[in-house]
């Protein structure tokens, strides 16, 4: 039997959806794959919604321990991808709101004056312009102040780079209101520091190696833990 790990590191690495099959077919510890490939997606859009690496994390757990045990119902009308961050994106929403932590989008208008005003704090003075380091720090700052909508947005389409279409999917809203969305959030970080970062935007809140393993091992746990449970109920039936 082939390894997670050799599977990985292929020339001709598998799709998602032979992963899914494979998993489906009995080869559980396959399903490390789909979640090393997608650790950082789900880590950025989780933590763009609750603002806290914690969450974020334990987010990250619960969805793929939910994907898992509904993976039968994967039907591939969408990508995998998608269909797995609307699993976290649901999540993440829903500890959002016990947290009793939800503010309504307000919408903007010119009345309300230049949006850039709540950024004028977090100009990089020419020490910060020449640390990667310290802007990238600053660029994060600014996205953690975005309106919970335009973050998540933001997050999605432009570090993450997933297509208006899959990111209306994720967040089931329309794809015009995906465009709209993220107009505005560009407009509030580009004047401040967006335009003028000068780093890879995909640097920005990344989910390290051994924070990746450490999910791996959780939700195996509690996989097998569940499964468990399944096999000493089905045997009590008997």
């Amino acid at each position: 039997m082939v390894s997670p790990a050799e599977v990985a590191t292929s020339q001709e690495p598998l799709s998602d959806e032979e992963v899914v099959a494979r998993v489906l077919a009995g080869e559980t510890g396959m399903f490390e794959i789909v979640m090393r490939r997608h650790n950082q997606l789900l880590y950025r859009v989780a933590r763009a919604i609750l603002r806290n690496d914690g969450e974020a994390e334990d987010v990250m757990q619960d969805a793929y321990v939910r994907a898992y045990e509904h993976l039968d119902q994967f039907a591939g009308r969408a990508k995998f991808s998608t269909w797995l961050t609307r699993i976290a994106v649901h999540e993440a929403l829903a500890r959002q709101h016990r947290g009793n932590r939800y503010q309504e989008l307000e919408p903007m208008s010119e009345r309300e004056g230049d949006p850039m005003d709540r950024f004028a704090s977090l100009a990089p003075n020419p020490e910060q312009q020449a640390s990667n380091s310290e802007i990238r720090r600053l660029l994060e700052d600014a996205v953690e102040k975005l309106p919970d909508a335009y973050r998540t947005i933001f997050m999605l389409r432009d570090v993450d780079e997933m297509s208006t279409s899959d990111a209306a999917d994720v967040l089931e809203i329309t794809e015009e209101n995906v465009k709209v969305r993220l107009h505005r959030a560009r407009a509030l970080l580009r004047k401040s520091l967006y335009a003028r970062a000068g780093m890879e935007r995909k640097e920005a809140f990344t989910f390290h190696a051994v924070r990746c393993d450490r999910v791996v091992k959780n939700v195996f746990e509690r996989i097998q833990k569940q499964a468990s449970k399944t096999e000493n109920s089905a045997a009590k039936v008997q």
